[in-house]
């Protein structure tokens, strides 16, 4: 019985292991093919931008003071998500939770700073929808929306790369999900750059 039920038990191990292994390698290309996708609907949203605003019946506005200091905070933590790359690579489970829970709390902030971008907008009469609304306001909060929500799912990647860490399930053999973490967040930052000086140089 036992020479029976040993070989299983190892089969079934090394399928599991196998399956992991999968998993990990189908990991970053995935990421990278939801990366393209959210490229192509950033790029339809301000195409469409252009478009439209070419069509007459639009609203100048000036983007809100605070959406510069979005900008400063959102590439400080670009900085410190690199440093939590790097601490990992070399096991220094101290610098690379310090690293990911400062860069948690600057996403925060740049959450912070966009709620009162948009109440800045407001008091410029600048609606989303409704009564005096315009088409270049609501494209304007569309896009904040969308990347606000693209935004939600970095923190939560960031939440769980700490947890993992403060875990010491990571290790300079395998830190895959930092990684991973890091692709994201370093692609969400330079889409808000760019979505920024879009919308600062073409309004």
């Amino acid at each position: 019985m036992d020479t029976v039920t040993q070989p299983s038990k190892k089969n079934y191990a090394e399928r599991k292991a196998e399956l992991k292994q999968a998993q990990r390698k189908a990991a970053k290309p995935l990421l990278w093919i939801g990366i393209v996708s959210i490229v192509m609907l950033f790029a339809g949203f301000t195409s469409a931008y252009v478009v439209r605003a070419n069509n007459g019946n639009w609203l100048i506005f000036q983007l809100p003071d605070i959406a510069i200091i979005s900008t400063a905070i959102i590439l400080t933590s670009s900085v410190t998500m690199f440093m939590a790359q790097m601490a990992i690579k070399k096991n220094n489970f101290v610098l690379t939770s310090l690293s990911l829970g400062i860069t948690l709390i600057l996403g925060i902030c740049f959450f912070y700073t966009q709620y009162q971008g948009w109440h800045q907008l407001t008091a410029q009469g600048i609606y989303a929808l409704g009564k005096g609304s315009n088409a270049s306001g609501s494209f304007l909060y569309l896009i904040a929306f969308i990347h606000i929500l693209h935004m939600i799912g970095g923190l939560i990647a960031l939440s769980l790369s700490l947890t993992k860490t403060l875990l010491k399930k990571y290790s300079s053999a395998d830190y895959l999900g930092i990684e991973l973490t890091a692709i994201y967040w370093h692609f969400l930052d330079i889409l808000w750059v760019y979505l920024f000086l879009f919308l600062y140089f073409y309004r």
